[in-house]
């Protein structure tokens, strides 16, 4: 039997009726609860049950929740008899059936007179006080990496959370790479909260991890509808679902076996790709001109015709990634007619493709006159395959035959996040809560691109078109063609040729000196907060104010204090007014003109989880001086990219 009795914290809620004057009748109403609730708990497929039972005053509300580890019903139903039995007998006798909540380990129990069943009402109340314990020991070692190590878990673990269905429920470890011992986080909301009313229960009690409680080496957290928890010592019964460490230093370049053969297929102009455990890719493109060998098993070898070209080959074992067959596409595609196509981008259209055991898929398939060539091509395969979080798109293959050259993703079926923000009918379907866990998402996706992943990646073409939405508008990062990969103690590049992206999106320093670094994703991140938060492009044939681009008017807003005047009036501002406010704080901060004034994405993260930091004054942003009718702007309104397309323009030098 699991260990269900881990301790009991007893918290009176905030708001809660105190206990009833008809204390027997109560009593009473809340044995008959006790009879029924264990079962149906035990046999609901998510272990979750509540009950209603009595009129008032003496009404008993109750909710009981398994932990998601719990896959036992009846380990589960009789946790939930347990904390009945340690309620009915509890000492002295005045405190049982008062309305508590007890929490089990393995399971949570709480009852009242007043009615907290309601989702939308105990998401809201902020009179539900939050019970917390926090560990008594401090964290030693390497303090700065450790707690934002374990930071990041928890806001990782929060996110899987709340868009986990159908249990709202996540765990997860993290390894500092230091004696540090492993950390191991758990998070979980009742499951009938949606992925948005879930994130935003979870993300009010992840704001209460101060910078002086972070230095603690355990918590407990809880309210009506939600809790997490971090310990050093593993306390669920499962494998975790997320694994967190610090970046892994870039292995050496492999060693050359053939005369100008594996060398310079090595010869990436940023960095070698690392070794990841025993798989590694590795891929090679050659042209054939008589016959074509079939490809779509991973661990297929490098080949090579006697005419010398050269084909797309897998190497690798134990991956998820396919090499796929263009009759294949064809045929998921429907030969890629226009019933199918998705939506069209600056290196190709996207097509909708659904194979044959039933598995819908994405298909970009890049255009032969675009700019995106086999470099491009090669960047966006090698990247992608290696990069696993839940807040960038999936790849699952690609295909390569002459002059096409195709990638498959996995199928998002809301779209892309343009398609919802700039559409005044669309824009309705999005709450605060879903826009707000939309920032977080695309902030959570980008700190792990610059800081956690194998590689660190800038992604250099930001902007809603290449933020793609699941089933429950989660945002995934998508489009790494542009993406550049740096070695850990790399933070910064340049280009001699060209400077590629959307010019309103662009920072500065790239636009007008072709520098691009992380702050440069930065800065695009920064626009499209400003563009969430107002419904309003950047740049295009509107003008904002007295300006031509969106942060100039943000920034004359900001400085009179009439921010409020910047949010779409459909988001209800009086009611979140505090949070937009960090909200256009934050993106203010990083659209400013110096790359170095500009924070980097765990500071932005930190920023938008927490509700205590003290966020830092925003300076003038960049391009601000671009006003309508001003001819000497420092950046000509034609620049801006107004259908949103990916350019490419000689760097002027």
């Amino acid at each position: 039997m699991m260990n269900v009795v881990l301790g009991v914290l007893l918290l009176v809620l905030g708001g809660l009726t105190p206990f009833p004057a008809a204390a027997d009748v109560f009593c009473d109403n809340l044995k008959v609860v006790a009879a029924t609730l264990p079962k149906n708990t035990s046999s609901s497929p998510v272990h979750f049950a509540t009950a209603t039972v009595g009129q008032a005053p003496n009404v008993v509300y109750a909710l009981a929740l398994c932990r998601g580890d719990v896959v036992n019903g009846s380990a589960c139903g009789e946790c939930v008899a347990n904390t009945f039995d340690k309620i009915f007998n509890a000492t002295p006798p005045e405190q049982q059936c008062y309305p508590y909540f007890y929490y089990y380990g393995d399971c949570t129990l709480i009852f009242s007179s007043d009615n907290i069943l309601d989702p939308s009402s105990t998401t809201e109340q902020n009179d539900d006080t939050p019970f917390e314990r926090w560990n008594i020991k401090n964290v030693t070692g390497d303090v700065s990496l450790i707690v934002g190590l374990i930071h990041e878990l928890l806001v990782e673990t929060v996110q899987r959370a709340a868009s986990t269905t159908p249990r709202r429920f996540a765990t997860g470890v993290m390894d500092s790479g230091t004696n540090f011992p492993l950390v191991y986080s758990l998070a979980q909301c009742t499951p009938d909260l949606s992925a948005g009313d879930c994130l935003a229960c979870l993300s009010r009690l992840l704001g209460m991890v101060n910078s002086t409680m972070s230095l603690r080496m355990g918590a407990q957290i809880h309210v009506i509808r939600c809790y997490f928890r971090y310990e050093a010592y593993m306390f669920y019964n499962s494998q975790p679902m997320l694994h967190l460490g610090p970046p892994l230093a870039p292995a050496p370049a492999p060693t050359p076996k053939h005369k100008g053969g594996m060398s310079k297929l090595w010869a990436i102009p940023m960095v070698v790709i690392p070794l990841v455990a025993v798989a590694f890719l590795c891929f090679i493109f050659y042209f054939r001109r008589h016959t074509r060998q079939r490809k779509g098993k991973v661990g297929s070898r490098r080949t090579q015709d006697m005419q010398g070209e050269e084909q797309l080959v897998w190497e690798g074992k134990n991956s998820e990634f396919s090499v796929f067959e263009f009759d294949q596409v064809l045929e998921a595609t429907n030969n890629f007619s226009e019933e199918n196509k998705l939506g069209q981008g600056g290196f190709g259209a996207v097509y909708k493709g659904l194979f044959p055991e039933g598995l819908e898929v994405a298909v970009k398939r890049l255009a032969s006159h675009s700019g995106q060539g086999f470099t491009e091509f090669k960047n966006e395969v090698q990247l992608i395959a290696k990069l696993q979080h839940s807040n960038l798109v999936r790849l699952l293959g690609c295909c390569s035959q002459g002059e096409e050259k195709i990638l498959v993703y996995e199928y998002l079926p809301n779209k892309s996040l343009d398609f919802f923000i700039f559409d005044e009918n669309k824009r309705a379907l999005l709450d605060w809560y879903k826009l707000l866990a939309t920032i977080e998402g695309i902030a959570h996706g980008l700190n792990y691109l610059h800081k956690h992943s194998r590689l660190r990646v800038i992604h250099r073409d930001l902007k809603p078109s290449n933020i793609l939405l699941d089933s429950e508008m989660n945002p995934k990062i998508s489009d790494f063609g542009l993406a550049k990969i740096f070695s850990s103690n790399n933070n910064e590049g340049n280009t001699t040729r060209r400077v590629v992206g959307t010019y309103g999106y662009m920072a500065p320093e790239y636009a007008s000196e072709g520098i691009f670094s992380i702050k440069s994703d930065v800065f695009s991140f920064g626009v499209i907060i400003l563009e969430i938060l107002s419904g309003k492009r950047n740049s295009g044939s509107h003008q904002c104010g007295d300006f031509i681009n969106l942060l100039g008017y943000a920034w004359q807003l900001w400085e009179e204090g009439r921010w409020i005047e910047l949010v779409d009036s459909s988001l209800l501002p009086n009611r979140h007014s505090e949070e937009m406010t960090r909200c256009i704080n934050i993106a203010l901060l990083c659209v400013q003109e110096n790359a170095a004034d500009r924070p980097n994405m765990s500071d932005v993260v930190a920023m938008l989880s927490s509700e205590t930091m003290i966020l830092a004054e925003p300076k003038q942003p960049a391009y601000f001086n671009v006003r309508v009718g001003n001819e000497e702007a420092s950046t000509p309104a034609e620049s801006c990219s107004i259908n949103d397309m990916t350019i490419s323009v000689t760097t002027p030098r």
